[in-house]
């Protein structure tokens, strides 16, 4: 296994450890509101400090950008992006669907990817040009063919209400052609879903950097196709993804993203 990875597979063991030991006393953590709809508990910040501490101590001039203590200062060629607990919102509800996601940047290309499931002790990785694996088996995405018959995840832009007239207008477009929507609430999970082939396709809008880098480049390793809303490789800047299987893709991207980009009068 790549280096790199390894120790990030380590790192995101120890936070699944630090999650999964405290879900029977979710009712006696310290909770705190970032904004409307948006939770950090104590939880999120001991599993972001296992993940930091493993991570410098392998490579303390890498820089990190991390959901809870934000960026370093170091000045690196590497950058680790990491959510220590993505899906909080379920974990405080005993949903359980949530997952840990570390992504490495390389002179600004994704290079290193893990999201874990410490509920189903899924391990999904990826390295750059070697392919995307779960529980170290290949994965692929989907060979699915158009969005009839689809199964598409996506997520409800909560931190943007003001997108939410232009969303449900893609909502009810990919409605009306696909099989079914699923809205599970963790979108590294989501992407990693569609690298795996249980998913068809994922569209979402207004995600941070540290939502969507690992699932990113796992969705690239399997087959997938993974761009912003502009067809373009802009998404850990813009916020906004869409990722499918090859086939699923432009159907996907007409049916859903134009009419959102139409809504919004770009």
């Amino acid at each position: 296994m790549n280096p790199m990875l390894a120790i990030a597979v380590r790192a995101a063991r120890a936070a699944g450890n630090v999650i999964t030991r405290n879900m029977d006393r979710i009712d006696r953590l310290t909770i705190e509101t970032k904004a409307k709809n948006d939770f950090v508990s104590q939880v999120d910040r001991e599993a972001e400090d296992k993940i930091i501490a493993e991570l410098r101590q392998y490579y303390p001039d890498h820089a990190i950008l991390a959901e809870e203590s934000g960026h370093s200062q170091h000045n690196s060629d590497y950058q680790w992006i990491i959510d220590p607990l993505d899906g909080t919102t379920n974990f405080l509800h005993g949903f359980p669907q949530f997952s840990v996601s570390i992504g490495l940047l390389h002179n600004n290309k994704l290079d290193v990817a893990v999201v874990f499931d410490p509920v189903k002790n899924e391990m999904f990785t990826a390295a750059r040009g070697e392919g995307a694996q779960l529980n170290d088996r290949k994965i692929r995405v989907t060979p699915q063919k158009g969005l009839e018959g689809a199964l598409i995840g996506t997520g409800f832009p909560f931190r943007h209400p003001q997108h939410l007239d232009a969303y449900l207008q893609s909502f009810r477009a990919i409605h009306t052609q696909a099989a079914g929507i699923r809205r599970a609430g963790s979108a590294a999970l989501d992407l990693a879903y569609v690298a795996a082939g249980r998913m068809d396709g994922f569209w979402e809008l207004g995600l941070n950097s540290w939502d969507m880098a690992a699932g990113a480049l796992l969705v690239r390793e399997a087959g997938g196709i993974i761009t912003d809303f502009d067809g373009e490789g802009n998404y850990l800047d813009t916020g906004n993804v869409i990722a499918a299987a090859p086939k699923v893709y432009q159907p996907m991207f007409e049916t859903a993203i134009k009419p959102f980009l139409k809504a919004n009068m770009r």
